[in-house]
């Protein structure tokens, strides 16, 4: 098994350079131990204008019979002579992959204490790999592979099929390729990581039992790189080899990775819908504050147990947010309904208990949220048609998504206080705009009623992850914004019990697409302002 990477170079930045960052000297033979063999490096060529350093992996046959026992080609044989006479010593695989790291462990770290600035220079690469299997197993294998997976790094690709037999070309062509790959932009650390991705992907396989932890080494080594590539779908299945419980969980993952890189935030900022904080309505179910102090402790615990008996009697503030959000619903005569930013699926849960509602889609950036949320809803256990009705969907409002498409009514529930204000118009464009919904129900804490809050210190938002929180008139001129830009006609509604001198403590606006509404205009409880129509964006 024989792999070369090669560079050039000149008297100023000479090729040997090559040496450093494989923490490898040129002039010596070195010998590594693995875990099925030895690995030998050595330099074909060692000049300033070029470079060659090779990497032989000798494979011992009698220790991948012993170690194959799991999972793979040594454990699981393609037929009955398969552990006796078979491709592995020879074919760039899994077990090329494992000795890359074993062999230029420091090489793919990047780091270089003798020339720090090195490794993160870009120069000329070419590597060699003669043998690499390309079985596509009903994938599109073969040469067209091997191109689909590294012209996007920005690789420049030769790949030729190797005849079964040259003497009988009638033969055809056997499921081997013989690579060449070329690039003036890829850092060797970067080149490395993806071989040690893309080899095992290649021959669809592995010598050893892939383990949850696979998902973690796929991660790692696909950073900057895999969230992005058009074929991440194929390269993570093929590199689980087909567990689908891995490839779901690590699709998953690399789905918020490319929505931070995105965001230009951390991923913890992002999948933080479940935590280990009270929710935040327990700041809406606590009582207003009283005009006068009890003088007694007497006092003090009869008034608890009033304030106690009127919380276990009246919903809370989250209940009533649903049943308002129902009610507009219904009002609408929608029956497919999108819940963007579902959370842990509570108003997905109320949806399910009315017949009506025969489509739900919940939308989350949340992984862990989707998660409990399927939990909550028991969707494993539910009877098939029930379940039919509900689909759970990872992505983020603030992109297009075709997903979002043909639905009746779209609903943000206490979603659009978690963005950041740059942010809002992208979410938007992509509810009002992209998916254009038949009614788009919204609702956002009401700034004002937070002095009611007794618990809440004064200035201060009802939640930690809150980024604004809007006054009445602040929340009417964004929701007049946007039915003027997008044609919608809007109604606010308060949400809760409502203060003479601060409102309610939730406020909802009901947008309605301006063709299908009776007419276009705003109202609140007390006023109406008229609309005027707005462009359709699509």
């Amino acid at each position: 098994m024989f792999m070369s990477i090669s560079t050039t170079g000149s008297a100023e930045s000479p090729a040997t350079d090559l040496g450093f960052l494989l923490h490898k000297h040129p002039g010596k033979v070195q010998r590594f131990t693995t875990s099925h063999g030895e690995a030998h490096v050595f330099y074909p060529e060692a000049g300033d204008e070029l470079c060659t350093a090779a990497l032989l992996l000798d494979v011992d046959p009698i220790a991948l019979v012993r170690k194959g026992r799991g999972k793979g080609r040594g454990g699981s044989p393609d037929f009955a002579l398969a552990q006796y006479v078979n491709d592995r010593p020879y074919a760039a695989s899994s077990l090329l992959a494992v000795a890359l790291r074993t062999v230029f462990r420091s090489a793919m770290k990047g780091v270089c204490q003798a020339r720090p600035d090195l490794p993160e220079l870009v120069r000329p690469l070419r590597i060699a790999l003669p043998a690499v299997p390309a079985n596509g197993a009903g994938e599109g294998g073969g040469p067209a592979m091997v191109v689909r997976l590294f012209e996007p790094l920005g690789w420049r690709v030769e790949a030729t099929a190797v005849p079964l037999d040259e003497t009988f070309p009638e033969w055809g062509e056997s499921r081997y390729v013989r690579i060449e790959l070329a690039s003036e932009s890829v850092r060797l650390s970067d080149a490395l990581h993806q071989l040690y991705v893309l080899l095992p992907v290649l021959d669809g396989a592995k010598h050893y039992w892939v383990a949850p932890d696979e998902v973690d080494k796929l991660l790692a080594a696909g950073e900057g790189w895999l969230a992005d590539h058009p074929e991440r779908a194929l390269i993570t299945r093929r590199y689980l080899s087909r567990r689908w419980s891995l490839t779901r969980a690590a699709m998953e993952r690399l789905e918020l990775a490319r929505l931070a890189e995105a965001d230009d935030r951390e991923v913890e900022e992002i999948d933080n819908a479940v935590d280990d904080r009270p929710d935040e309505t327990d700041q809406e179910t606590a009582s207003a504050p009283s005009d006068t102090e009890p003088a007694t402790e007497k006092a003090e615990k009869a008034e608890k147990a009033e304030k106690t008996e009127k919380t276990e009697k009246q919903p809370s503030l989250a209940e009533q947010r649903r049943a308002a959000i129902l009610a507009a619903l219904r009002e609408t005569g929608a029956t497919k309904v999108a819940d963007l930013g579902c959370g842990q699926g509570e108003l997905i849960g109320a949806l399910l208990k009315d017949a009506r509602f025969t489509g739900i889609l919940g939308v989350d950036v949340s992984v862990r949220a989707l998660h409990v949320a399927s939990r909550k809803l028991r969707l494993d256990r539910l009877p098939e048609r029930q379940a039919a009705r509900v689909t759970l969907a990872q992505g983020a409002l603030t992109y297009t998504d075709a997903r979002l498409k043909g639905f009746d009514a779209a609903v943000l529930c206490e979603v659009i206080e978690h963005l950041d204000l740059p942010r809002l118009p992208a979410l938007e464009y992509a509810v009002f705009g992209s998916a254009r919904p038949g009614a788009v129900v919204v609702t956002t804490p009401n700034a004002e009623y937070n002095v009611r809050w007794e618990s809440l210190p004064a200035g201060t938002v009802r939640h930690a992850d809150h980024r604004f929180e809007w006054s009445r008139a602040e929340f009417r001129a964004w929701a007049e914004r946007v039915a003027s830009a997008y044609g919608y006609g809007v109604e606010l509604r308060p949400v809760g019990p409502e203060d003479p001198e601060v409102g309610a403590p939730t406020q909802l606006a009901l947008f309605r697409l301006a063709e299908s509404s009776t007419e276009n205009t705003t109202k609140s409880s007390t006023e109406t302002t008229t609309t005027p129509e707005g462009g359709d964006l699509r």
